[in-house]
């Protein structure tokens, strides 16, 4: 049904997909849908970039499209979405990893669904998570990375989380590229999420939100 804008985004037509995300929302589809497609469709770009079809030129141009398309969709869901926090979340690409398509959506939609976001952006040192974390004191950290040298950076940064006294009252998930259980458990994270979805679930599971 929504399939063109999948093909849109992963075929770096970038005037087809913003027009195809308008068509959708003047005919009432739903936000969700359309970021589902957008999920599906930086799925495809991860998977052209590991196969060497595209390189980073691709994956900006794929995080633009996503940045206007979330300006689009945002107002459309936050008029559903209720305003009360939930908790707070402190966000960052890992130290070495410059990506940042799965993490701003993860950003995305744990601002939808009702959470306090502080996005440090890429490439973050492990020290300017710690700083962050001194300043807000935040319920869960989200260790974003899309190569796998930041399987290295996502447990030198919970290592120095903890060797700062940080752990404890804070949850930290992982996420990214090819993350899962093994890598969860070499990193020592407490869970890692497949998707922008399952973060917000966790993030939900650990501070009781709705």
């Amino acid at each position: 049904m929504t399939r063109p804008l999948v093909e849109a985004i992963a075929d770096m037509r970038e005037d087809d997909a913003l027009r195809e995300v308008d068509t959708q929302l003047q005919n009432g589809s739903d936000p969700l849908q359309i970021l589902e497609d957008c999920r599906q469709a930086m799925s495809l770009v991860g998977q052209r970039f590991e196969a060497g079809e595209y390189f980073v030129p691709e994956l900006i141009l794929a995080g633009e499209m996503l940045k206007e398309i979330s300006a689009r969709v945002k107002p459309k869901l936050t008029q559903t979405a209720g305003v009360k926090k939930h908790g707070s979340v402190v966000v960052g690409t890992v130290q070495g990893d410059i990506h940042d398509i799965g993490k701003d959506i993860v950003v995305f939609m744990l601002d939808v669904n009702g959470y306090e976001v502080y996005d440090l952006g890429v490439d973050v040192a492990p020290e300017k998570f710690i700083e962050k974390m001194k300043e807000v004191k935040p319920d869960v950290i989200a260790l974003s990375g899309f190569l796998t040298l930041s399987y290295d950076s996502m447990k030198n940064t919970i290592a120095a989380i903890e060797a700062a006294g940080l752990r404890q009252g804070s949850k930290i998930m992982i996420g990214g590229g090819t993350v899962d259980e093994q890598i969860r458990a070499f990193a020592g994270a407490d869970a890692f999420g497949k998707d922008a979805m399952a973060a917000v679930a966790l993030a939900k599971q650990w501070t009781g939100g709705n």
